[in-house]
């Protein structure tokens, strides 16, 4: 573990997240999201709106709980749920980052935010938090398990600890949350919508990040079961697998040198990275009663990167019109099968 590249939990969340700073019409830049200027000409075509998808108050009066939501993707899917009229509850281990997001949020959004110090590692911090919850800002209508940990290394030199460390915080730490909180839902007859946030090596697998993409598979293999079992309750489950969005704290320790990015965005067929708003959109929706019809799902957000590495062809798009021409004549001569 010691040689590993370490991505750790509070600075990154294993899916290249971002810190979102939110104007007055709710998105903006922040200043830690290192947003490219792709060369590719296609980007063009895709370019991110800046701007909240969902009607104004679509979740007022809701709740919604966020771990890891005092920064990047989990600060960024709060600050949208709270311009749209949520009261939204973050948590994280360290209360004074929770706190600065909140007042934040608060700040630019118009609604109350409160911050929970949890660890999802720990079954009773879980259960304190989720009594706290309770207590502050009623039943959560919305919760969001985004709180993960993730570092690179080759798989012979991780130690059991580096798997436990990874394990709790994904895995354990998805479930503890999600069965606290269903079980005080399921007691006073409430429903809920319940998102995870993965990535795309969960279905996939990837050398590497052995115990996340382990973890992060057992995550969507935990909202499937429960959008199968619990849907009798009122609860619906959901994943969004998100491709790579830049950021200072990630992209400073996947990429320092800067040379893979270049290579990220040739093999994503929209052009560019992604940005915390598209995810915050996505997040937004699937939490809302527009989707009160899906349930079980797992969606990809990555601007087709994950079919581009899956096609066994597809790197044929780097062929001239040349040498089609050429490959297509010697084509048409060959004769039999």
């Amino acid at each position: 573990m010691a040689a590993a590249v370490r991505l750790g939990r509070r600075s990154v969340r294993g899916r290249a997240a971002a810190c979102l700073s939110c104007s007055g019409r709710f998105f903006s830049r922040g200043p830690n999201v290192l947003h490219q200027d792709s060369s590719a000409p296609q980007a063009a075509f895709f370019s991110p709106l800046q701007k909240v998808m969902l009607p104004p108050n679509t979740f007022q009066g809701k709740v919604a709980f966020i771990t890891g939501g005092g920064t990047g993707i989990g600060k960024g899917m709060a600050t949208t749920l709270s311009s749209l009229g949520a009261m939204c509850v973050i948590a994280s281990r360290k209360l004074d980052v929770l706190k600065g997001a909140a007042e934040e949020i608060s700040s630019k959004t118009g609604n109350k935010v409160h911050a929970i110090q949890c660890d999802v590692r720990d079954p009773a911090s879980v259960k304190n938090a989720v009594a706290e919850i309770i207590q502050v800002a009623g039943h959560p209508n919305i919760v969001i398990n985004n709180a993960a940990g993730n570092f690179i290394s080759p798989s012979e030199r991780l130690s059991a600890n580096a798997w436990k460390t990874i394990t709790d915080i994904v895995l354990n730490g998805t479930a503890f949350v999600t069965l606290e909180i269903g079980k005080e839902l399921i007691k006073v007859q409430k429903g809920a919508a319940f998102l995870a946030i993965t990535t795309i090596y969960a279905e996939s697998g990837s050398g590497f990040v052995l115990p996340s993409a382990s973890a992060k598979a057992g995550v969507e293999a935990m909202s499937k079961s429960l959008a199968a079992e619990w849907g009798k309750y009122g609860m619906r489950f959901n994943v969004i697998q998100p491709g790579p969005i830049k950021t200072k704290g990630a992209f400073s320790r996947l990429d320092p040198t800067g040379s893979f990015e270049k290579k990220i965005i040739d093999r994503i067929p929209c052009g560019r990275l992604g940005t915390v708003e598209e995810i915050a959109n996505l997040a937004a929706y699937l939490c809302s009663d527009y989707a009160a019809w899906v349930n079980g799902a797992v969606i990809r957000l990555d601007g087709g990167e994950y079919v581009s590495m899956a096609g066994e062809f597809n790197d044929l798009k780097k062929v001239t019109k040349e040498q089609w021409d050429m490959m297509e004549a010697m084509i048409r001569k060959t004769k039999g099968s």
